[in-house]
């Protein structure tokens, strides 16, 4: 299909949990803040909403089933885009934690990350002059000392246990260790196509976000799955959001925004929600005349069991 006819996904990371509330004003933490910032983010055209949970009290990560329930059913109650709960979590949260809320409703979609790895932002807690809350210092610097833990058991367990679901993943993928990685579950026949591959650069610890890493990074992915076997997706962090996530695009990728990945909208200008980064890429993609892809585009496109057969 000619990449000027394609439909381009776009997900949209509502807030994550390596962002601290000190960074933005704006990041959403009260489930009536992420319930509100991930429907307005479908409303201007994310086809994905990618999920974590935050403590409402202080905007801590957290895995809690019944915080997810005050906010995710919501979602998929008043919009039809697909629900991607994360199983990353945080560094501090067990595998089980992790999992706990997924494992209650067998989405249509999860993030699964797919290497161990050093995951750290702890240089930005030297930017920060003030803090809005007492656990934020030590949690951005002690990054610095923990390890992202997806082991290949850990990895295999999860494949194991969600196919029995119908649940499809995200693969997040940092580096090109990681598409090794997934190959080798492709060869153990627990992965089948069509994969969603989820390029990360910028982060410390996985590949810089330079552009001739992004080439590397497709040029592998095509040669392992054969292009017709996957989608690659591109997710900038920072300040190199917008820049690369359009350059994924037209290398005939499919794109990733929203807060959990940048608080800004352009250079030195906060977002204010996530969907203005939504409608900011959508307007550079029409302008280069893609086409964006509907909820009903992502399921038909990524195979996913759609909607009625999740259990929220």
């Amino acid at each position: 299909m000619s990449s000027q006819s394609r439909k381009v996904i776009i997900s949209c990371a509502v807030t994550g949990s390596a962002h601290v509330p000190s960074m933005s004003e704006y990041l959403p933490i009260t489930p009536a803040d992420i319930q509100a910032q991930a429907i307005e983010a479908a409303e201007a055209g994310a086809a994905i909403l990618h999920l974590h949970a935050r403590n409402p009290e202080d905007g801590r990560p957290t895995p809690s089933p019944e915080i997810f329930k005050q906010f995710v059913p919501a979602i998929a109650e008043q919009t039809d885009a697909v629900i991607n709960i994360s199983t990353g979590g945080s560094t501090r949260m067990t595998l089980d934690e992790r999992l706990a809320y997924a494992r209650l409703v067998r989405p249509e979609m999860c993030s699964l990350n797919m290497g161990s790895m050093n995951f750290s932002l702890h240089p930005l807690a030297a930017k920060i002059p003030s803090w809005r809350y007492e656990w934020e210092k030590a949690y951005l610097e002690g990054m610095e000392d923990m390890v992202f833990k997806n082991t290949f058991k850990d990895i295999r367990n999860i494949l194991t246990e969600f196919h029995d679901y119908g649940t499809r993943f995200e693969f997040e993928c940092y580096d090109v260790g990681h598409l090794y990685s997934l190959a080798h579950f492709v060869d153990q026949h627990l992965v089948k196509p069509p994969f969603f591959i989820q390029s990360v650069f910028g982060i410390l610890g996985g590949l810089g976000a330079d552009p001739e890493n992004m080439s590397v990074m497709r040029s592998t992915a095509d040669r392992l799955f054969g292009r017709e076997n996957y989608h690659f997706s591109v997710l900038g962090a920072g300040r190199h959001q917008m820049p690369l996530v359009t350059m994924g695009a037209i290398m005939g990728g499919n794109v990733r925004v929203g807060l959990e990945d940048s608080v800004y909208l352009s250079k030195g200008k906060k977002a204010q929600t996530n969907a203005e980064q939504v409608r900011k890429i959508r307007r550079i993609l029409e302008e280069l005349s893609f086409d964006i892809a509907s909820p009903a585009d992502a399921r038909a496109m990524l195979g996913l069991k759609g909607a009625d057969n999740i259990s929220l």
